[in-house]
């Protein structure tokens, strides 16, 4: 029996680093990395001590989950841990933002994390962990990053809700939710000043360490520094109202 982790959007940003960071923790033969851009996938081996399986998906689209389902069915295989961090976001105006780009946000934050959890379940053994990238926009609601900080209210409430379910199983599951985190998600979140104020970042290894130690200690939520989990709590406890009131005034809306 193969022993392997899986990591989706591994070829960037926190995804990449998830693989060095499970190549280290996990003891697994292989490690499944999927992206779209298979050149950087392929960059990933001379990284790590472990063997790597570049696997080129595009994770929006319905035939990829196919195509995975086949391959986990055609191995020997157990997954010790899975890391969904494939996603990315739009910041502007509602209107702004084209629907397909929209529509896109949900097909890859939602729809694609919740597709792979439930792909790959059926061959996670008692131990496996799960890390589901949210973000640190789940706690309230957030105009102008609108979408996105939908999809990742999605992912706190669906990873929460169910690792309470897989208890019994003694699979263990995580929502990652960082503040800023300075990535390649930039590249493509930010096309005009509507988004200004950025209070702290952080760096994509610093969340993926801090993850790691909160799935150990037994957590079903990762939040990164000790002002922003106090942000998160602040949010939980002022009126949302208020809070995105705040956000506008930060924003200069």
């Amino acid at each position: 029996m193969k022993k392997i982790a899986i990591i989706t959007g591994a070829s960037s940003g926190m995804g990449r680093d998830f693989v060095r960071m499970i190549d280290k923790i996990e003891e697994c033969d292989e490690i499944w990395v999927i992206a779209r851009r298979l050149d950087r996938l392929r960059e990933i081996e001379s990284e790590t001590g472990k063997k790597i399986l570049p696997i080129e998906l595009d994770l929006s689209k319905n035939v990829s989950f196919e195509l995975y389902k086949k391959m986990l069915a055609e191995e020997e295989i157990e997954v010790c841990a899975l890391v969904n961090a494939a996603g990315f976001g739009k910041f502007g105006k509602f209107e702004d933002i084209p629907l397909n780009e929209q529509m896109n946000m949900i097909d890859l934050n939602c729809k694609a994390l919740m597709a792979i959890t439930h792909l790959t379940l059926p061959y996670m053994p008692k131990g496996s962990r799960v890390y589901q990238l949210g973000s640190l926009s789940a706690f309230q609601p957030v105009p102008y990053i609108t979408t996105y900080g939908a999809t990742k209210a999605f992912v706190l409430s669906f990873t929460r809700a169910l690792n309470k379910e897989l208890e019994s199983k003694g699979i263990k599951m995580i929502a990652v939710c960082p503040g800023w985190v300075k990535t390649e998600f930039f590249d493509r979140a930010v096309t005009d000043d509507t988004i200004k104020y950025y209070n702290k970042f952080f760096t994509s290894e610093e969340v993926v360490r801090r993850a790691v130690y909160d799935m150990y200690r037994g957590k079903d939520v990762s939040v990164c520094g000790a002002s922003i989990r106090a942000q998160v709590l602040l949010t939980k406890l002022l009126p949302h109202k208020l809070v995105m009131k705040i956000w506008c005034k930060q924003q200069g809306k």
